[in-house]
């Protein structure tokens, strides 16, 4: 019984993913659809996606993802795939506790996911001797998230162009360009060794309290 809830409920999770597929993208931007499509099919049919589905289910009661809401919430992972979805989840609920809709909720998340993706794989390179460190804060006017690993290092301006005709149907390589189509700043820093991403969502400010309020008597 507790093996089929289980899967049941990362059955659930990978139909929120397919369903969020439809309106992850504004439909002006053809090309960002089809390179979401392309990310989100692999993430279906691999079993990255299973396994950390699970995983989360059995982490999520002592993970980060439940630490108080207070100032900002700092831990390190191992380079695993469970702990991108750890990342993803934890970003999830920050973007819940900010008041972003689901579609902000959606591209939020899926951005924090792929800086973590960054981490673990192409930093670490799923070395069990490394860690990946992440911290996640609302400013009150930004959500701040940074993903930190300990690799040899990315230098931004060495990455393909996504955009390009050759590298249209490829599988990987679209991670940095979805970070930066959903976030407002991406920042890299170099740490030798490793490196740092710092993912920027400015929020919306609050609406005036003196709006629609009545005028105040002019003194006499």
């Amino acid at each position: 019984m507790r093996i089929a809830s289980l899967a049941a409920a990362a059955i659930s999770t990978f139909s929120h993913l397919h369903q969020g597929l439809s309106r992850a993208i504004p439909k002006p931007s053809r090309l960002t659809h089809l390179l979401l499509a392309t990310k989100l099919r692999a993430r279906l049919l691999s079993r990255e996606c299973i396994l950390p589905a699970l995983a989360l289910i059995l982490e999520v009661e002592s993970g980060p993802v439940n630490a108080p809401k207070e100032g900002r919430m700092s831990f390190s992972l191992s380079s695993t795939m469970e702990s991108v979805s750890t990342v993803e989840a934890a970003a999830d609920k920050l973007a819940e506790e900010a008041g972003l809709d689901e579609d902000e909720r959606f591209h939020f998340a899926m951005a924090v996911r792929e800086a973590a993706v960054n981490a673990v794989l192409h930093g670490n390179e799923y070395d069990p001797a490394k860690e990946i460190a992440v911290s996640l804060e609302n400013t009150g006017k930004s959500l701040v998230i940074k993903v930190a690993d300990q690799g040899k290092g990315l230098d931004p301006d060495t990455l393909p162009d996504p955009l390009a005709p050759e590298n249209l149907l490829r599988g990987t390589g679209r991670g940095i360009f979805l970070i930066r189509s959903f976030m407002d700043e991406l920042h890299f820093r170099q740490l030798h060794p490793g490196t740092e991403l710092t993912l920027v969502k400015h929020l919306a400010p609050a609406a005036d309290s003196t709006e629609g309020s009545a005028p105040r008597p002019e003194p006499a």
